[in-house]
């Protein structure tokens, strides 16, 4: 870890396939905050109860995860016998603004359950 000119901390992981994914899930802890469009990451990070949100402002729960974990799945399978959707959509303003809104009121949900348990 390397502290930089503003005090912040930098981690740098291996190039290998998955580094990343495996330090955040290796240091993440219960309350800790996620960004991440990654939904097998998700997934294990939500079991931790960790708070994740994707990029475009959806906010993963436990009784949704295995839905998305299974449409993953029969994306990928889709692929490997040839057929190629569009990919994601280009990440627009509209998406930055969801974004926005879902982080703020789950950081006001967080602020409340806080102040409740000290």
């Amino acid at each position: 870890m390397k502290k930089d000119l503003q005090g912040q901390n930098w981690v740098f992981v291996d190039s290998v396939k998955e580094a990343v994914d495996l330090y955040i899930m290796n240091h993440a802890k219960k309350s800790d905050f996620a960004v991440t469009q990654d939904i097998g990451l998700a997934s294990t990070l939500l079991a931790k109860r960790v708070y994740t949100i994707s990029p475009r402002g959806i906010l993963f729960e436990e009784n949704e995860i295995q839905t998305a974990l299974e449409m993953r799945h029969l994306t990928a399978k889709a692929r490997r016998h040839g057929f190629y959707g569009k990919g994601p959509k280009p990440f627009t303003e509209k998406d930055r603004e969801k974004f926005i809104k879902e982080l703020n009121m789950l950081l006001s949900k967080f602020k409340i359950c806080s102040r409740n348990h000290n």
